[in-house]
C-alpha cells in the first residue's frame, strides 16, 4: 500500500469524486497531522503551534459547512492505535458529513475557504481525506 500524506486535493480526485454521482450524504474521514509550529507563506502572522494554526481554519471552516447543510459527526484526538502498524500516529480525527459530493466540492473549491485555506496549509504536516457513503441494505 502506497500512502501520500497531503494537505490539498488535486483536480483530479475532485472530479472523480463528482464523477461517482449520486445526491446523497456523504461523510469525509479526516486523519491529521500537524506540524510543531504553524509555518506561513505570509509575513505577519504570530508565532503558534500548527494545531494552533489549524483551528483557525477549522473555526471558519465549520460555519461555512453548516451554512451549506453539512454537520460535523465526530471531531478528537487519535489517541492509539489498536489494530497495524503506522509510522506516526495522527494527531486528530475528524467525521464531516455533507449533503452531496456536488455540495463538498463546491465548499471545497469555494473563495471562503481559498481564503481560510492558508492556515490550514500553515497549521498541517499532511492529511489523509477519505469521502465515506453509508452502507445500503
Amino acid at each position: 500500500m502506497n500512502v501520500e500524506n497531503a494537505v490539498l486535493p488535486k483536480g483530479e480526485q475532485l472530479q472523480t469524486l463528482l464523477g461517482l454521482g449520486g445526491d446523497r450524504p456523504i461523510s469525509m474521514l479526516n486523519l491529521l497531522k500537524f506540524k510543531d509550529r504553524a509555518e506561513y507563506d505570509t509575513p505577519g502572522e504570530p508565532e503558534m503551534t500548527g494545531r494552533e494554526a489549524y483551528d483557525r481554519y477549522a473555526q471558519a471552516m465549520v460555519p461555512l459547512v453548516l451554512s451549506h447543510g453539512g454537520r460535523i459527526r465526530f471531531s478528537g484526538k487519535a489517541d492509539a492505535m489498536v489494530i497495524g502498524e503506522v509510522g506516526e500516529l495522527w494527531d486528530a480525527v475528524a467525521i464531516m458529513e455533507y449533503p452531496s459530493r456536488a455540495a463538498f466540492v463546491a465548499i471545497a473549491t469555494s473563495p471562503e475557504v481559498a481564503e481560510i485555506g492558508r492556515h490550514r496549509k500553515a497549521g498541517l504536516a499532511g492529511q489523509l481525506l477519505i469521502q465515506c457513503t453509508e452502507a445500503t441494505g
